[in-house]
């Protein structure tokens, strides 16, 4: 009777053992377009979640029926989001309303989005099927950053995102031309300014430190709208070494260099998009244009990098990589991949009344649902 007692006790504890060791998998879906960290910092919640996170990616012709032209093309957000460090797995062509059967195809025990309204072109909720079947679960939005204010920021010529401008805003009306009303008309699109703090820094930091014999590689420059140019040339980069740190230039420097309303995204965006990447082991913030020898012994750097773009003189004429070259660590990488910021810019600017209409319809029916909520 005793033995039984055991055996019953045991099996209970095997099947206690066997739930426990269940990976829960973890369902996200999205256009992921002008991929930012405020999609990462979605995926980074919801990864914690679970153990095993599968991200859908809508392709061109759904986000074209449902939202209008997106920036990136399918085949760019799709390995951008395969970059994201939190992601495991990428399912392409995903259905843009969420279904039980997309669920069940993949294993994953529910869905997550964030805490913002997404319909179809007909105002349906794409998530109310896994809502009514209770496998749904919400993440906070980063408030403050979307591709919708990214595209905005490009078609404006201001420089309100500037760190040192930033007690200065855009004209009201220039907001309301490109569908980005200053009036906060709608909680989900505007121009909230994105509010840094160490807390997130620190979320988005892996937080390790270099092996004794790993060998470091060093990088620089703007990283603005982080895109698959960018993805390309740290992915070839990290080969050179173990450990992969980027320099993030300041506003300051970037706008000497690049001109116009350059950057796009301020110093502490820009670092936490470079942040995201999978090959990104550390990230200084406002690295100096010139690396200097102390620099090179501080971070015992052992490879200096640079892609195939021209290098510009710093302020003084002096060449920013004289050093790394004079010492035999500095490499010229090409990532057979010639996507720059401004070529970005030019898909907005080509496209400037498709994508200001876009942006008008999207606030106003993100307004009509969320009015529609409150008398409810």
């Amino acid at each position: 009777m005793s033995g039984k007692r055991c055996n019953s006790d045991e099996d209970t504890m095997n099947g206690e053992s066997s739930k426990r060791k269940k990976s829960i998998r973890i369902w996200v879906d999205g256009c992921f377009d002008m991929v930012h960290f405020g999609h990462a910092n979605a995926l980074r919640q919801a990864k914690q979640m679970g153990d095993y996170l599968v991200v859908g990616v809508h392709s061109d012709e759904e986000i074209m029926k449902h939202k209008g032209p997106p920036v990136f093309s399918q085949e760019e957000r799709y390995k951008m989001v395969r970059a994201i460090k939190w992601v495991d797995e990428v399912v392409e062509n995903a259905p843009y309303v969420t279904t039980l059967e997309t669920l069940d195809t993949y294993n994953c025990d529910f869905c997550v989005h964030g805490d913002d309204i997404t319909t179809t072109s007909d105002g349906t909720d794409t998530y109310h099927l896994v809502k009514a079947a209770e496998r749904y679960k919400e993440c906070k939005r980063t408030v403050g950053i979307s591709t919708t204010d990214l595209v905005g920021r490009m078609l404006l010529v201001t420089k309100s995102h500037y760190e040192r401008d930033e007690t200065k805003g855009p004209n009201k009306n220039d907001l309301k031309e490109v569908g980005l009303s200053q009036d906060g008309r709608s909680p989900y699109t505007g121009t909230k300014q994105f509010v840094p703090t160490t807390k997130r820094i620190a979320q988005f930091s892996e937080g390790h430190e270099p092996k004794p014999n790993d060998k470091i590689v060093y990088v620089a420059g703007a990283f603005d709208l982080f895109h698959v140019g960018h993805l390309d040339f740290l992915e070839k980069a990290s080969q050179y070494g173990d450990y992969l740190i980027v320099g993030i230039h300041s506003d300051p420097v970037v706008n000497r260099y690049k001109g116009s309303n350059y950057p796009i995204m301020n110093l502490h965006e820009r670092v936490l998009s470079v942040l995201t990447n999978k090959y990104v082991s550390e990230v200084i913030i406002g690295a100096p244009y010139t690396v200097t020898m102390q620099m090179i012994n501080d971070f015992k750097i052992d490879a200096v990098c640079h892609g195939m773009t021209p290098i510009l003189p710093d302020v003084d004429g002096s060449d920013p990589y004289e050093i790394p070259k004079e010492i035999g660590i500095f490499h010229r990488i090409d990532s057979s991949n010639d996507l720059t910021s401004d070529m970005i810019v030019q898909r907005i600017i080509r496209n400037k009344f498709l994508f200001e209409e876009r942006n008008k319809k999207k606030e106003a029916k993100e307004v009509y649902i969320e009015n529609m909520i409150r008398k409810q």
